[in-house]
């Protein structure tokens, strides 16, 4: 499946299919979150959160080409990603785009 973030595919004639996205809501774990703090004393990159952010992105992503492909999707264009915080230690991402077939 393409994944493109331009708004067409180079070279084909598309026709859009509608809007698809992928989801994911994770949690911190207690252990990791802890060290993390302790990391905020110190500076520098909060490695645990961005192979969790990472993951998320990864989960999110496959789940809205899911609902490309149950769509007959070619690509998926126009796609980009959002996040928010639900909790203090629950974050949703999303993936979202517009599914398209090729002419």
């Amino acid at each position: 499946m393409l994944v493109l973030t331009l708004n067409y595919v180079p070279g084909k004639e598309i026709e859009a299919l509608g809007t698809v996205k992928g989801t994911i809501v994770q949690s911190k774990n207690f252990g990791k979150d802890f060290m993390a703090g302790m990391k905020t004393l110190v500076g520098g990159e909060i490695t645990s959160y961005t192979e969790l952010l990472n993951e998320s992105r990864q989960i999110a992503t496959k789940r809205m080409v899911d609902e490309a492909e149950a769509l007959g999707a070619d690509a998926v264009i126009c796609m980009r990603y959002g996040s928010s915080s639900l909790m203090q230690s629950a974050s949703e991402v999303i993936a979202y785009g517009t599914a398209v077939k090729f002419k």
